[in-house]
Order: structure tokens, then sequence, then C-alpha cells
């Protein structure tokens, strides 16, 4: 038996969850700061870390009280190391090297994506060999996973992430932060109608998001300049379609190409509506998306893939530093 404590401070939310075993989680506990960073229209680095400051304590209380655990029965404390904001990141990794201290508990500094991935298996078990889509604000990779924790990146993109588009697009749109959620559910309202360049449509695993952002503000910029309206329910659907089509066509490809047994999707693009409907529908491989309230940033997702790092026995030493970059190739066991 196993009870994993994680905390989860790697951007604007601050979690803790306490995992028992492969399935139980007792908590997952999350204070968000979506609405003060709203009101800038994106997160404020040094807003966030300051208000993880004012809260973990409280966070990390009320997760114990929710799971009806006290410190000293947790067998050890995962923690997000990176990547991510560093401010954000130090407060987390702060507090739990103030825990592992102090109540004698492995260290387990887990790399953000990894617990994105492993998200999906506090539904059911991953079956390798699989690929792993990983969309989300600051990401949008394809990682083959031959076995557990085996990480090989084979396709990333080459300049914006698919999360990061959608905001700016969804900016360009007057839209409320952040702009992908409002986009996908007024994608399912309008109609293919603007012409827009499919980005990086070509025989590789990687992505580039820029080109179809710019050709959105340029769109709108010149419509702007004649004088005409923007149909934004009609431009959210014609962004949409063509950002999934690749990003779909190239996963399932190298689905095939790479002979997977599953496709799983990871980050918080993997809410997007439209993206769970033309993957499950055009794969001809099993895809599986970790239920929406994993699919941002939080503690239970860490506490996954912590616990499979605490059976490998990946501990972390107390002079764990946050890694705003890092490789997840480099976590894979053995490595």
């Amino acid at each position: 038996m196993s009870l994993i404590l994680a905390i989860e401070s790697s951007c604007d939310e601050m979690s803790v969850a306490i995992l028992k075993n492969k399935r139980e989680l007792l908590c997952n506990v999350v204070a968000s700061q979506i609405d003060t960073h709203r009101l800038f229209g994106g997160v404020v680095p040094e807003i966030a870390s300051r208000m993880h400051v004012e809260c973990v304590s409280t966070v990390l209380k009320a997760a114990l009280q929710e799971a009806q655990v006290s410190m000293n029965d947790i067998d050890a404390i995962a923690v997000t190391k990176g990547p991510g904001l560093v401010g954000s990141l130090h407060v987390g990794v702060q507090a739990a090297k103030t825990l592992s201290l102090a109540y004698h508990k492995p260290l387990i500094g887990v790399h953000h994506i990894a617990g994105h991935i492993y998200a999906n298996e506090l539904v059911e078990d991953i079956e390798y060999p699989c690929l792993c889509l990983v969309v989300s604000g600051g990401h949008s990779e394809l990682v083959y996973m031959k076995d557990e924790f085996c990480f090989e990146v084979i396709g990333e993109t080459l300049d914006d992430a698919i999360g990061e588009a959608y905001d700016k697009v969804g900016r360009v749109l007057h839209l409320p932060y952040p702009g992908g959620p409002v986009i996908d559910k007024m994608a399912q309202q309008g109609h293919h109608t603007y012409d827009l360049p499919l980005p990086l449509n070509d025989d590789s695993y990687n992505f580039s998001f820029s080109g179809l952002k710019s050709a959105v503000i340029n769109l709108c910029h010149n419509a702007s300049q004649r004088g005409e309206d923007i149909v934004p329910e009609d431009l959210a659907t014609s962004f949409q379609e063509v950002a999934l089509k690749v990003l779909v066509q190239k996963t399932i490809k190298a689905a095939q190409d790479y002979h997977v047994k599953e496709i799983i999707v990871a980050g918080g693009v993997s809410a997007n509506q439209g993206l769970r409907h033309q993957l499950t529908s055009q794969s001809p491989i099993k895809v599986l998306f970790p239920p929406m309230k994993y699919c941002t940033d939080n503690a239970a997702m860490i506490a996954s893939a912590g616990r499979i790092m605490y059976e490998h026995q990946l501990f972390s030493s107390l002079d764990l530093s946050v890694k705003p970059s890092i490789d997840l190739e480099n976590e894979s066991v053995g490595e």
C-alpha cells in the first residue's frame, strides 16, 4: 500500500492531493487564481507566485482534513519540479522539501508533463506501447512510450503551443481569458467559412501554430480596415477545424507508424470537445482521454506519476531545485 501526498504549483493553480494506492483519490484540493489573472488577460507570474505563498498552508491543511489522514500516515511527498513558472514552482518545491525534512518522508520531484500523462491512469491502466498527445498552453508534443515511465519525444511544436494559439486568437476576438474553452464552444455554433492555412501540413510529427495564429490576426485586421464584420462563431469554427485537422492527422499517423496499442491524450487542451470528437471518431486505434476534472493542472495527476516513481524508488534529494525548462526524456526509468 502507498499513500502519496502531491503538490502542484507550476502555474496559476495551487493544488494538494492525497492518493492511496493506484486510484483511491482521498482528496484533490485546487485553489484557482483564474478570476484574478482574467483581469490582465493572462497569467501574471509574480502575482501567481505571491498568491501561492498566501494559500499553500491553507490548501495543505484542507487536503489533510478532507482525506482524514495526518502527515505521519504519508509514505512520500511528490511535487512538480518543472516545467513551469519559476516563482510558482519554487513555492510548491519549498513546501514539499519542508514537509519531507520535518516528517522524514521521501521526496519525489515530478515532471509536469509526466503528471498530465499519468492523469489517465487514475481512470484505467495505460496499455503499452502507447502514443501520448500532449496539448496545453505551453506544450504540443507527441510522446512514444514503449513501457511504463519511458518517454521518447518524437514530435513537438516548432513555435507556439496549440493552447497558446487558442488564447491569442481568443484575444483577437475580444473573448475572456482563457480563450480556448470559449472558442471550443463557439466552434460548435458556427460554420467553416474563412480560408485559413493548414499549419505545417507535412510528413513530420512536428507542429507549428504561429502561422495559423498570424493568419487569423491578419484576417481580422484586414476586415477591420475594409469596414467588414467578422462572424466570431464562424471564425472560431474555421480556426478550430484547421488547427485540429493537422493535430489529429499527425497523431493517428504516428500511432500507426509506431504500432501502438492506444493513443492517450494529456494536458489542458484534452478538455476540448472538438478534439475529443475528431480524434475518437477518426482513429482506428483506441483513444484514452482523462476525465475533464483532471485535464487542467491539479495535484492528483502529480500523485499518480509520483506513485509510479515511488514504486521505482525514483527519489529526489533535499537539494532538489526547480527546473522551468526540463527534458521529459531524461525522466525515463533507467535514465
